[in-house]
């Protein structure tokens, strides 16, 4: 049997990473109580850091950590944070490294009052902007494009009128929803692709903005909308109101993996339940895919709906034979020869009594790099099943993603580089079989013009260029000349001349 000896983190690798989650309250005087439950219920989409600022009208504060909510935020911290406005952040780096300086929600204190900002997603044209802002004179405190967007709005209006969002928001190009906050509005925006949710809802008199509905549920908040595709919404005293910053209409883009991984199954985004999604996606995993087997098997906990959909369709038995540890925290120690396929064990454990001698089925929501689906299925067959077979209730992923979700390199995804039965025998399935992309947006019951599915198609609705995105890596990585070298070269050119 082999062995694989890697920590905790390696072990995550292998998963695709989520990007943010956004919350916001305006109107209630526990508005940071309530934005730390808010985060609470969306810590599936970010576990490296969290933060909440608050405004009491007259002056911001604020507090952010590294981890999970639930350790960055105590009662003594909360009980810190007075005002009856917020903003708060769960976050995963998509860009910008997993420091605290990088944690939102981000603030800067220019002319106009103090600003607070909490951005889900990723700006395609970040690099083009910071170097013109910083040719101006900007100094950027972290390596995130959210802090683009904060100097954005610390800029006067170029056409007069003081409607700085507007400017700042016709500038900024890619995925983008964002709550931000003054010392007297909380606002809320989205892309005019419209790739990342963000929703509205009243609790009492009290205004919220979530990136999912599951946030408001948790709260009691009542669901009243969706944030349209490149709305902007200003609550005040005043109450809501609303603008569209892009009155010429943008494709719709919404990012069809959130339907597939990332959001929460309690969630509803467009109207559409995101469980009910699912396990249509597995029913039609079953019509596109009969196969004859015993037992239908989900990789928990984002497999779970769609395997049970292909159970109800294929009348398949369903079981959970795998166990998920839902208790796995960061471990800086290394398994030794005492544990044996760490990577394995350490998120699932199989019940081997539920599959021994059968034809097993494994449904899972994606397969990325591969990894860890073959530690699935060697699991398995180690625990005597007789076949099995691999089903993916989304299409093979084939290119990266530019608008916030960590998918490599397009070197680095299986099914951009290998076949369909190369990939099998590397698994060491029985049969491999993908859900068609007709089947996918068959399930969500949207017309396939409302979605981004650049990761399957290669089709892109914001053009990105990738040396761009190299050369924010390279800046990153410290390849760029330091000062002192710089000051070196500029004396060189002095003697020159």
């Amino acid at each position: 049997m082999e062995k694989h000896f890697v920590n905790w983190w390696r072990v995550l690798q292998h998963y695709p990473k989520h990007y943010c989650g956004v919350f916001g309250v305006f109107g209630h005087p526990n508005a940071a109580e309530l934005t730390y439950y808010g985060l609470y219920a969306l810590q599936h989409r970010g576990q490296e850091s969290a933060g909440i600022v608050t405004s009491d009208g007259q002056r911001f504060h604020a507090h952010k950590g590294m981890g999970l909510v639930s350790q960055v935020f105590t009662g003594n911290a909360l009980r810190e944070l007075p005002g009856h406005i917020a903003v708060g952040h769960t976050r995963y780096s998509t860009t910008g490294s997993s420091l605290l300086r990088n944690a939102q929600p981000l603030t800067v204190d220019c002319a106009r009052g103090q600003i607070a900002i909490a951005h889900n997603g990723n700006l395609t044209n970040a690099a083009k902007l910071r170097d013109e802002l910083e040719a101006r004179g900007s100094i950027f405190q972290t390596t995130v494009d959210s802090e683009i967007i904060l100097h954005l709005l610390a800029q006067p209006s170029r056409n007069g009128h003081g409607s700085t969002i507007v400017d700042a928001v016709r500038r900024i190009e890619g995925a983008y929803s964002l709550v931000i906050m003054t010392h007297k509005e909380l606002i809320g925006v989205r892309d005019p692709h419209g790739f990342r949710p963000l929703c509205i809802g009243k609790l009492g008199q009290a205004w919220v903005l979530a990136s999912e509905t599951c946030a408001l549920d948790l709260i009691h908040a009542k669901f009243v909308r969706d944030v349209e595709p490149g709305e902007i919404v200003v609550i005040n005293e005043k109450g809501l109101n609303s603008f569209q910053a892009f009155p010429e209409q943008q494709r719709r883009a919404f990012c069809i993996f959130e339907y597939i991984y990332f959001a929460r199954p309690d969630s509803t985004i467009a109207n559409r339940n995101v469980y009910k999604v699912r396990v249509e996606m597995g029913r039609e995993l079953a019509r596109e895919f009969p196969i004859k087997a015993d037992v239908v098997v989900p990789v928990p906990d984002s497999g779970n709906c769609a395997a049970l959909g292909y159970s109800l369709e294929s009348g398949i038995p369903f079981e959970m034979a795998f166990v998920r540890n839902h208790y796995v925290g960061r471990s800086f120690l290394q398994p030794t020869q005492l544990i044996r396929d760490f990577d394995v064990r350490v998120k699932l454990n199989l019940i081997e009594e539920l599959v021994r001698g059968k034809r097993v089925i494994v449904v899972d929501d994606s397969i990325v790099r591969g990894t860890t689906c073959k530690a699935r299925v060697n699991n398995l067959k180690e625990a005597g099943a007789k076949e099995v077979h691999v089903l993916v209730s989304c299409p093979p992923h084939m290119h990266p993603c530019v608008y916030g979700i960590d998918f490599p390199d397009r070197s680095k995804l299986m099914a951009a580089n290998h076949s369909l039965e190369e990939i099998r025998k590397y698994l060491n399935a029985d049969s491999l079989h993908y859900l068609s992309q007709g089947g996918m947006v068959k399930a969500t019951g949207l017309p396939a013009n409302s979605f981004c599915m650049a990761c399957y198609d290669g089709n892109y609705p914001v053009p990105y260029d990738p040396d761009l995105d190299k050369e924010i890596i390279e800046r990153r990585n410290g390849s760029l000349p330091t000062i002192a070298e710089s000051l070196a070269k500029e004396k060189a050119q002095i003697k020159l001349l």
